[in-house]
């Protein structure tokens, strides 16, 4: 793909610095939505009606751009991530679902926004963003990945009883074998996909295993110290991001 083709899609290459910030993401969506909803008092409700209106105004704002723009295409997962934990928190704390009813059904939801997607676009592939729907069908799925990982990820390490680092380590194990699958031939959007669904337990796993009290299995760091040292390392990598971006654009236009 060209650099003029690659700069029309809307959604940034897949490289290492791509899943390091997509797992810190989920890692930020796990513990800001703890944080927001426990520690700064604000309540399940409230968090999630917040995150929802300002998820709705960051993804207006990326589908108004015409190619990928990092920093706000990464808003727009960190804001997905914390509304898609909220969501599956609700479920499971306010209206009694089981995790294993939440999976079921997110997985249910996931599987049919593929089918639609596919049977729209005839391809799942994130290389060829590059209009309204198909970046809708996108979001959409993106936002059924983090709320099937987030309930995935709660049914392993607590239902299942598997601990938060166990779970951590599974979860690596699997995106690991995923790859070695892609690296032998596989599918590479089949793969894409397998692995961006696991990263999201995964990093709902570390972040419950960094802030949860020594007591549950945890490290006792905290939500909020959690939150802001994985956002100070998204920042510095999203802002590399733009750069090159900015680069690529300049490069383009000349």
């Amino acid at each position: 793909m060209n650099n003029a083709a690659r700069w029309l899609n809307k959604v940034p290459e897949v490289t290492l610095s791509f899943w390091v910030i997509k797992i810190m993401s989920t890692t930020v969506g796990e513990t800001g939505a703890d944080y927001l909803a426990v520690d700064a008092g604000f309540g399940a409700g409230p968090t999630s009606l917040g995150m929802a209106m300002l998820l709705a105004v960051t993804l207006f704002c990326q589908l108004r751009t015409r190619a990928c723009t990092p920093w706000l295409y990464w808003l727009n997962v960190v804001l997905v991530s914390v509304v898609g934990t909220q969501i599956t928190d609700i479920l499971t704390d306010k209206l009694d679902v089981s995790l294993y009813t939440s999976t079921a059904l997110f997985s249910l939801l996931l599987a049919v926004t593929f089918a639609l997607w596919y049977r729209s676009e005839r391809s799942l592939s994130i290389r060829d963003i590059t209009t309204a729907r198909r970046e809708l069908f996108y979001w959409a799925t993106v936002l059924c990945t983090f709320a099937l990982g987030t309930a995935a990820g709660d049914l392993a390490t607590e239902a299942l009883g598997l601990g938060f680092t166990l779970g951590a380590v599974i979860f690596a194990a699997l995106i690991g074998v995923t790859l070695l699958a892609w690296r032998m031939g596989a599918n590479a959007v089949l793969t894409f996909w397998i692995a961006y669904i696991l990263t999201r337990p995964l990093g709902a796993s570390l972040g419950d295993l960094l802030t949860q009290a020594k007591t549950y299995g945890g490290l006792g760091m905290g939500a909020s110290w959690t939150s802001a040292l994985f956002l100070c390392v998204i920042v510095l990598l999203v802002g590399a991001a733009q750069l090159n971006a900015g680069s690529n654009r300049k490069a383009i236009t000349e």
